[in-house]
């Protein structure tokens, strides 16, 4: 399976953003990152992103645009567990990973971070599915 993240990947559908955010979504936090997570039907690829930095937190945008390629960079690398998780479920997620922070954090550091919080929607995807059975 390719490292890559195509455009299928991210998220772009207005409906979809609007659903996540108007509620029904889940959430939790692993500082520095908040993760926002919707099981949607309608998605081309298993799961697909959005990335928010705020502009209240980073005036520039040469500093937004640094920790978004931080944060797509960790997805890409660590997607493959989560992916698995929801090919065996069969379902898709529209998840969205905002930026809580106000200070820029080491590339390492987001890496662990989207470790943790991919971790916790597989365990979480799972969980949904366990009491019905």
């Amino acid at each position: 399976m390719p490292n890559t993240l195509r455009k299928a990947e991210r998220l772009d559908k207005k409906k979809v953003i609007e659903k996540m955010f108007a509620g029904g979504s889940r959430s939790f936090a692993v500082f520095p990152l908040r993760v926002v997570y919707l099981p949607v039907e309608e998605l081309e690829a298993p799961v697909s992103i959005l990335i928010s930095v705020s502009k209240r937190r980073f005036k520039r945008a040469v500093k937004r645009n640094r920790v978004k390629r931080q944060i797509r960079e960790a997805y890409r690398v660590n997607k493959h567990a989560l992916l698995d998780v929801l090919a065996e479920k069969q379902c898709r997620l529209a998840v969205a990973f905002i930026y809580l922070s106000d200070q820029l954090v080491e590339s390492s550091v987001i890496e662990d971070r989207m470790k943790t919080a991919l971790a916790r929607i597989a365990e979480k995807v799972t969980a949904q599915d366990a009491p019905e059975s």
